[in-house]
């Protein structure tokens, strides 16, 4: 991806996939990377880290999109009891 614009920043490259594979899901190209804000000393060593999931500028905001229908339905089903 030549031009990216990150669209989230996450807590490590296992998050960063399955951010990716929800955006793929829709249809939106993505990758990630580790990202350049550094937490700790251990940060970006060997990749370990905080990763930002990039997309291509013109699909920022289909991708915001996406993940905020994801965090919202994710919210509505934080509240569900369990079934009996």
């Amino acid at each position: 991806m030549d031009e990216a614009v990150a669209v989230k920043r996450v807590a490590d490259e296992f998050e960063a996939d399955l951010v990716c594979g929800l955006l793929r899901s829709a249809g939106i190209e993505c990758g990630h990377r580790p990202t350049e804000q550094i937490d700790s000393a251990y940060d970006n060593f060997a990749d370990v880290g905080p990763h930002e999931v990039i997309v291509h500028p013109d699909d920022l905001a289909a991708a915001r999109e996406v993940l905020a229908d994801a965090e919202s339905a994710d919210a509505e089903t934080a509240g569900d009891e369990p079934p009996e």
